[in-house]
């Protein structure tokens, strides 16, 4: 009896030794930024491989790069206002490092009525924070996350 509960006891610690554990599931990435101009509204659109845990917006008048602190100025003409979305749980580069958005980080939107400028502001310990310029303080915006594909929008109107 005792021989074979060190049997069973030693095929159990086995199996549980050598059973592949199951990895955690990469961040989703960011591999493009899209804009365009609808009827009454601007729009930003985030392509992402997933979505993220949740996002925050806040109108803000100046944004700064989340790791460094450094300020960044939004490009693009008669920014007045700066909105500032923050992705909790998507990042711009891959689990080894490689980016996946290689897009421009910093650049104006000429065509848009509402939206002047688009800045990445953050890619850090799976974060990523993007602001959007525009110029008329009293605009309406809206963010929300949509699927089949997976992206964040972002749209700025009057």
């Amino acid at each position: 009896m005792h021989k074979r509960l060190v049997a069973l006891l030693v095929a159990v610690l086995a199996v549980f030794t050598l059973a592949p554990v199951a990895s955690a599931q990469s961040t989703p990435t960011l591999s493009n930024i899209r804009t365009g101009q609808h009827v009454g509204f601007s729009r930003v659109v985030l392509d992402l491989s997933g979505l993220p845990t949740e996002h925050r917006v806040s109108e803000v008048t100046s944004v700064s790069h989340c790791a460094s602190g450094n300020p960044i100025a939004v490009a693009g003409p008669g920014i007045n206002e700066i909105l500032s979305v923050t992705l909790i749980g998507a990042a711009a580069h891959d689990d080894n490092g490689n980016l996946t958005y290689t897009g421009s980080q910093n650049f104006a939107t000429p065509g848009l009525s509402h939206i002047r400028g688009v800045a990445l502001t953050c890619d850090f310990e799976a974060t990523l924070g993007v602001a959007v310029g525009y110029s008329n303080p009293y605009s309406w915006h809206r963010v929300f996350t949509l699927t089949s594909p997976n992206r964040l929008v972002i749209d700025v109107g009057l």
